[in-house]
């Protein structure tokens, strides 16, 4: 006869359902595997094997019961690393959004706006392509696979512990992202300086003849140079984009590395 303990049980309980919560925060966070078409039961199968994928790296867990009020604070806390690192990769996503943003304001395009089920909001059409082409270079780099590993790397940089993290794991997401505007500016650059060409050079033949309808002429010519200039640009912004996707994935291991600098002799949790 099987017989099972209280304390076995606990430690099968805290070996799936801490490791889980990370792993899951990511998934939720995450731009691909977050995505609002994914069924949610998808989400949680593949969580829970990533889970029993990832479990021999996941070292010695803390002797708390996973039930008891410190076991709760050590699972929101590794939901918290997973969401910040998933965070990291939809940053890299909304910077390329805002791109696409900038472009079809300085276009003209402002009032072509469709539904995001991402957001649950209104997006432009440009910066919907915009969208489409990231996600299907972020599939052929295998990014989402790089993520995955960076996750399972996250387990053995910061094992799972009742410390708390450090406060420098917040500041870095902070700064990370503040990158969406300065990459998404950094982006639409070339095609907002195109039109604004366009419009000083509409100016000057306002001015040389009065009579002309600047109205009537300078939509269509905007429109035309900025879908022009979209389609001289999109060639070049495959490194750009790369090298974005390569930074945002080293800004996600910046995270656990960053959270795991813990406070030394400072628990955060009261013994069980």
């Amino acid at each position: 006869m099987i017989t099972l303990t209280s304390v076995e049980l606990n430690a099968w309980l805290a070996a799936l359902l801490w490791p889980l919560s990370r792993v899951l925060g990511l998934i939720t966070a995450s731009p691909l595997f977050g995505n609002s078409a994914v069924p949610v039961s998808v989400k949680i199968s593949l969580g829970v094997v990533l889970t029993t994928i990832m479990a021999p790296a996941l070292g010695t867990l803390p002797a708390v019961d996973p039930m008891s009020m410190p076991g709760m604070l050590i699972l929101v806390q590794e939901m918290l690393i997973g969401l910040a690192m998933g965070f990291t990769m939809r940053v890299v996503f909304a910077a390329i959004e805002m791109a696409g943003e900038i472009s079809s304001l300085t276009m003209g395009l402002g009032f072509a706006s469709f539904f995001d089920p991402n957001t649950a909001g209104r997006s432009s059409a440009v910066s919907q392509m915009l969208t489409l082409i990231a996600t299907m270079a972020f599939l052929a780099m295998n990014a989402h696979l790089v993520l995955l590993e960076a996750l399972a790397e996250s387990f053995v940089s910061m094992p799972i512990s009742a410390t708390p993290m450090a406060v420098g794991a917040p500041l870095e997401l902070a700064r990370w992202g503040g990158k969406i505007f300065s990459t998404g500016l950094q982006l639409s650059l070339p095609i907002v300086a195109a039109l604004l060409i366009t419009s000083v050079a509409l100016g000057i033949l306002t001015r040389a003849a009065p009579q002309l309808n600047l109205f009537g002429v300078g939509f269509p010519v905007t429109l035309t140079v900025g879908f022009l200039m979209l389609g001289v640009t999109l060639p070049y912004l495959n490194m750009p984009i790369q090298n974005w996707f390569n930074q945002g994935i080293e800004a996600s291991r910046n995270i656990g590395r960053a959270a795991a600098a813990r406070t030394p002799g400072r628990p955060v949790l009261p013994a069980p």
